[in-house]
């Protein structure tokens, strides 16, 4: 598909918005995100609404939705709760930090309805290899989340990854994201998922000491796993404040990045390229799964943690 080239304008505008945030050495201030006290922890909304648990995937913190606290109100690991990415929602539960729900399947995404779960109630919205196209409906409230200042975690998986047989897979539902949501069609975060089956790699993250995903409260990130992923396009032309994390062996600069932040508007995102670097390896019986969280060849448990922190702005 021709992607309709970013006016130049628009270019200078984002590089005002970076030069800003750096000066004063804090990101744009959020609109829907805020301090967490002993009362309002930050707000993280898992997706369980786009076929995240169709084939063999089971991305989700807990089968007990929305409110996996009601599973096990204290869980101590990841199988307290049920799901191939509890590791990564008991983490955060035990922080006292966070307050975690789920966006159960057959829901819609919004933002401004007023719903219990609607968007405009969290500060963090992870959405864990889609496997249904988003509406137009559901692409702006996504849209206007971030650009209000929400944090959004995307995860891919590689081209051909289509588990429930609909016609879509999440490089293509991502891509579509980017470039038809009627906010913002103009490569608005600075990337685009390349259509690739990479069989196996370990990307390396980069060298900077003061990123705040890479050197987290979560530990040091050095590098993550690929198994059947793919990996990212950067243009930082459309958008200066994209930015590589982690590499894919041999790469840097604008091609093969593994793992990528940008900003937009008030918000950031953070897009991984594979599902099987967040899979902890439990969950519903009968589910084929591997555990790529505590794999010793990434570290891919301080990277997706420190990642929702500063999307969060834990950090």
């Amino acid at each position: 598909m021709t992607r309709t080239r970013i006016p130049r304008s628009k270019a200078a505008l984002a590089a005002a918005a970076v030069l800003a945030a750096a000066l004063t050495g804090l990101a744009a201030p959020a609109s829907p995100a805020r301090a967490a006290t002993a009362t309002s922890p930050h707000r993280v909304l898992f997706d369980n609404s786009k076929a995240e648990t169709a084939g063999n995937a089971d991305w989700i913190i807990s089968t007990s939705q929305p409110d996996p606290l009601k599973q096990n109100a204290n869980p101590t690991t990841e199988k307290s709760w049920t799901g191939a990415i509890s590791s990564w929602g008991v983490a955060l539960q035990k922080t006292g930090a966070y307050s975690l729900k789920t966006l159960p399947a057959g829901s819609t995404i919004s933002y401004g309805t007023g719903a219990a779960l609607d968007l405009a109630n969290f500060d963090t919205f992870v959405i864990p290899e889609p496997n249904i196209r988003f509406s137009p409906a559901e692409k702006s409230a996504i849209m206007k989340f971030v650009q209000n200042g929400g944090g959004l975690f995307l995860v891919s998986d590689h081209t051909g990854s289509d588990r429930n047989n609909d016609g879509w897979d999440s490089p293509a539902i991502i891509n579509d994201l980017l470039i038809s949501n009627g906010v913002d069609n103009n490569d608005p975060f600075g990337f685009s998922v390349d259509l690739k089956n990479i069989v196996t790699d370990n990307p390396r993250a980069i060298s900077d000491a003061t990123d705040p995903v890479l050197h987290g409260s979560f530990g040091t990130v050095t590098g993550s796993i690929l198994r059947n992923g793919t990996t990212f396009t950067l243009k930082p032309a459309d958008n200066p404040a994209v930015k590589g994390l982690v590499y894919t062996t041999g790469s840097s600069g604008n091609s093969g990045a593994f793992f990528v932040t940008s900003i937009f508007g008030s918000g950031r995102i953070a897009v991984w390229g594979d599902s099987s670097a967040i899979d902890d390896g439990t969950g519903e019986s009968g589910k084929r799964l591997y555990n790529g969280w505590t794999d010793p060849a990434g570290t891919n448990a301080a990277l997706a943690l420190n990642a929702t922190a500063w999307l969060a702005r834990a950090s």
